[in-house]
């Protein structure tokens, strides 16, 4: 299975069935902070509801077609991170991300990310990572910032959430980028 050490305190691990439970833990400590961001945070009440969920994220990275897995710091889970289907033709993928609102401001999404990077073009030789933001996401936005992705522009309502649109915000980092 997907494992993958960030450095000496985080990694980043696909989720098996075993992970339900400590999975729904960290969403529902954090069900208001997620929900603010992601819709599909009231449909998971229990951590049966992970059951269906789990084997698809696996057959996808059996797949060669993305992942979603958890980020540990110092062995707690915290978040996670996944890579949105893999668009082999062109070698492009799109990164998502949450973290535990607790574990904010230590980095942890900005180095997993930049790990994950360097992963894609060299072990995945893809050649394009997209990441799409809330434009209202102002810590979300900060990571590919940091991380030198370009700004390619926003979608305007390019979300649903619950009661009302949010503009989204598209940035890229091409393989050619890392040599600058």
């Amino acid at each position: 299975m997907f494992s993958f050490k960030v450095d000496e305190e985080i990694a980043i691990e696909l989720f098996q069935q075993h992970h339900k439970q400590e999975l729904f833990q960290l969403i529902d400590q954090n069900r208001d902070h997620l929900r603010e961001w992601l819709l599909w945070v009231d449909k998971r009440q229990s951590p049966e509801d992970f059951e269906p969920i789990i084997p698809i994220w696996i057959k996808n990275y059996a797949d060669n077609n993305g992942f979603d897995a958890g980020i540990r710091h110092n062995g707690s889970l915290v978040g996670m991170i996944g890579l949105h289907f893999i668009d082999w033709k062109n070698k492009s993928t799109s990164i998502g991300y949450f973290l535990a609102e607790e574990a904010q401001g230590k980095g942890i999404i900005t180095r997993s990310v930049k790990a994950l990077l360097d992963y894609l073009f060299s072990d995945l030789v893809l050649n394009r990572v997209e990441i799409q933001c809330a434009t209202s996401n102002h810590r979300s936005i900060a990571i590919p910032e940091k991380l030198g992705f370009t700004k390619e522009g926003i979608t305007r309502e390019g979300q649903w959430l619950y009661d009302h649109y949010e503009d989204l915000v598209t940035y890229s980092f091409l393989k050619k980028d890392l040599k600058k």
